[in-house]
């Protein structure tokens, strides 16, 4: 492939998409937290911008190490302002937790929530 090296070194990255509102969640706070075993120790912390990304990776190409992660997605404060949302929130924090293995490719972890249930995927 032109411009692309075989093993281009990998960073982290995450973005949040509101399929209840059918758009990017803006204004999400996540948090990146590194585990190893009964510990967690904050990375970083970041919020969502208009397109529901973070201005800037969570771990900086070149810079992720293998080992487990959790992203702490604060949906509640997100979905408060939203009338179709339960008065009581369903989701408060989504914590999504991973392993990274392979430090040769990228690693995007994105979000897609609705008020009352979310998913998520590796993706590129």
């Amino acid at each position: 492939m032109v411009g692309q090296t075989e093993s281009a070194p990998s960073g982290l990255t995450t973005h949040v998409l509101d399929t209840a509102r059918g758009r990017p969640a803006q204004g999400v706070r996540v948090e990146l937290y590194r585990v190893k075993g009964d510990e967690r120790c904050r990375v970083t912390e970041a919020v969502t911008n208009s397109d529901g990304r973070t201005d800037v990776p969570l771990i900086e190409r070149g810079q992720l190490q293998p080992g487990t992660y959790e992203l702490v997605f604060h949906v509640a404060p997100y979905y408060a302002g939203f009338e179709a949302a339960p008065k009581v929130p369903f989701l408060d924090l989504v914590t999504l937790r991973f392993t990274v293995s392979d430090t040769s490719g990228h690693y995007h972890v994105p979000l897609v929530m609705t008020p009352w249930s979310y998913s998520t995927y590796r993706g590129s």
